[in-house]
C-alpha cells in the first residue's frame, strides 16, 4: 500500500521566493531603526536634510548622546521608568498567577461567571476608566506620585486569562503528588504551577513592562511634577525644550528602544511551550 502523501512540496524556486518576501520584510522593519540610529549619530555640522538621503552618518559623532545626558535629565526618566515598569511586573506576576490558579484549579460556585466578568473587561478601552480611575487616584492622595502610574496595572485581565490557561494545562498528576508530598493549596501553586507556566509567565512580564515602559497618555493626565516624569514623557518635554533638534530626539529614542530590545534578546530563549515537566513536587 502507498504511504499517504505529507503535502506538495515546495520547489526551490518557490522557497527563494517565499525567502526574499521575508528578508523585505524584515528590511521594512529594520530601516526606521537603522534611520533612528543614523540620525543620533550624526555630527552637528553635518546636514540631517540631504536629498538624496544619507543613511551612514558623514561625521560619526556622539555627541547627541552627551548633550542628552548632561543637559536633560534623561538618568530620572530612566529611573521613574524602571521602577513603575519593574514593580509592575512584579505585581501582575504575584497577582495575576493567584487569581489565576482557583480560577483554573478549583471547583467553586460561579467560577465560570468571574471568569468571563474577568475577560469581558479586556473589551473595555482604557480612556473609558481614565475619569474614574483619576478621581480615585486624587481621592486616595496618590496624584503626582510613582504609585498612581504602579497600582493601575499592578494586574491585568489579559493577564489573569492568559495564566489560567496555562495552569488549566498542567496534569493533575503533578498536582496530585504535590499533594501526596504534603503541599498546601498554595504550595501547589508555587511548587507545581508557577515553574510549569514558567514561559507564560515570561512572555505575561515582557507584554507588561513594554506596555508599561512606553506608557504616554496615563503619566500624562496623572503626573505634573517633572521629577515623577517616565521615559515617554521625557521624550516630549525633550523635542519640546531643545525646538526640536532631531539628532537629539532621535538619540532620546534609541536610548529608549534599548532596555526594550536587550529585554527580548535575553529572555526569547525562555518563552518555549509550557513544559508540565518543569514542575517540581514541594
Amino acid at each position: 500500500m502507498a504511504e499517504p502523501s505529507s503535502g506538495p512540496k515546495r520547489t526551490p524556486l518557490a522557497s527563494a521566493l517565499q525567502l526574499a518576501v521575508l528578508l523585505l520584510i524584515a528590511l521594512a522593519m529594520l530601516v526606521p531603526l537603522l534611520w533612528l540610529v543614523s540620525t543620533s549619530l550624526k555630527g552637528p555640522a553635518e546636514d540631517i536634510f540631504t536629498t538624496p538621503p544619507a543613511l551612514l552618518p558623514a561625521q560619526p559623532s556622539l555627541e547627541a548622546y552627551r548633550r542628552l545626558f548632561a543637559d536633560s535629565p534623561m538618568l530620572t526618566y530612566i529611573r521613574n521608568s524602571a521602577i513603575v515598569s519593574g514593580l509592575g511586573v512584579v505585581a501582575n506576576l504575584l497577582f495575576c498567577s493567584l487569581a489565576a490558579y482557583p480560577l483554573a484549579r478549583m471547583r467553586f460556585a460561579g467560577r465560570g461567571l468571574v471568569l468571563a466578568l474577568v475577560v469581558s473587561t479586556i473589551l473595555i478601552p482604557f480612556q473609558v476608566v481614565m475619569i474614574p480611575l483619576y478621581l480615585l487616584m486624587v481621592q486616595l492622595g496618590l496624584r503626582n506620585t510613582l504609585w498612581a502610574l504602579i497600582l493601575p496595572q499592578a494586574a491585568t485581565a489579559f493577564g489573569i486569562f492568559l495564566l489560567r490557561q496555562s495552569f488549566a494545562g498542567v496534569p493533575v498528576e503533578l498536582e496530585e503528588a504535590a499533594r501526596i508530598d504534603g503541599c498546601t493549596p498554595l504550595g501547589e501553586w508555587w511548587n507545581v504551577m508557577i515553574p510549569a507556566a514558567r514561559a507564560d509567565l515570561i512572555t505575561l512580564a515582557m507584554f507588561v513592562f513594554i506596555g508599561s515602559w512606553s506608557d504616554f497618555l496615563w503619566p500624562l493626565v496623572i503626573l505634573d511634577d517633572p521629577n515623577l516624569y517616565t521615559l515617554p514623557l521625557g521624550l516630549q518635554q525633550l523635542s519640546s525644550s531643545f525646538s526640536l533638534d532631531w539628532r537629539l530626539v532621535a538619540a532620546g529614542a534609541v536610548v529608549s528602544i534599548l532596555p526594550v530590545l536587550v529585554l527580548f534578546l535575553g529572555l526569547q530563549r525562555y518563552i518555549l511551550p509550557s513544559a508540565s515537566g518543569d514542575a517540581v513536587k514541594g
